[in-house]
């Protein structure tokens, strides 16, 4: 009987030791602190209904051109759980029809309709796990390990780069 109860005890110390809960993230946590003066992205947009004014209002030049291709990152966000939330830009779409590589933004329409933000300011996601094309119009958590690393698009470039073990609607 000692016995089983010292296996269960050892076991569940095991189990305990091995859940982290991921590190909740803002796009500013992605800037080195000497580089936070200027983000040059424009504020994020979560209600759609403003997104004309807000694109009206602002200049934001040809967007085909990324604003900084290789912004100063956090390297101490290596190797970190981590959970951010965004705005999904698809770069592959399988036969199903789901979304399962693509830039996770700060803002809507960032790579499409202005140009990209800088480097740091856009994750490069891999994911088992589609999301529905009629679902990007909304943001959505990405959890997953955080990978400093500088992957190239034909839309933009990352500064980082998460393989998604959960992406989940981001609620407001």
């Amino acid at each position: 009987m000692r016995i089983s109860a010292v296996l269960l005890s050892l076991m569940l110390g095991a189990c305990v030791s091995t859940v982290h809960a991921a590190e909740e993230l803002a796009w500013g946590d992605l800037v080195p602190p000497d580089a936070r003066d200027f983000m040059g992205a424009p504020e994020p947009v979560h209600d759609l209904s403003a997104l004309a004014d807000t694109l009206s209002e602002q200049e934001f030049g040809d967007p085909a051109v990324q604003v900084e291709p290789a912004a100063p990152v956090v390297a101490e966000l290596n190797g970190r759980e981590v959970k951010l939330p965004g705005y999904i830009v698809p770069l592959a779409i399988s036969e199903q029809g789901e979304v399962n590589e693509f830039l996770l933004v700060p803002y809507f329409g960032a790579c499409v309709h202005v140009p990209p933000p800088p480097s740091n300011q856009i994750v490069h996601v891999q994911s088992v796990q589609g999301v529905k094309l009629e679902d990007l119009y909304q943001p959505f958590w990405v959890t997953g390990p955080m990978q400093v690393e500088h992957v190239e698009s034909d839309l933009a470039n990352a500064g980082y780069k998460i393989k998604a073990s959960q992406i989940e609607p981001y609620t407001y």
